[in-house]
């Protein structure tokens, strides 16, 4: 049952790396925004 460990742990790995990955670009944008705001 070793591989059943392996399948469910690369699993959560690859779902947290894309969460993470939408995450950063939904914070990025926001502080993009506010970047343009502020040199105006």
């Amino acid at each position: 049952m070793w591989y059943f460990t392996w399948i469910l742990g690369l699993g959560f790995a690859l779902t947290f790396s894309i969460l993470n990955a939408m995450w950063n670009e939904v914070s990025m944008g926001e502080a993009g925004e506010n970047d343009l705001e502020i040199d105006r």
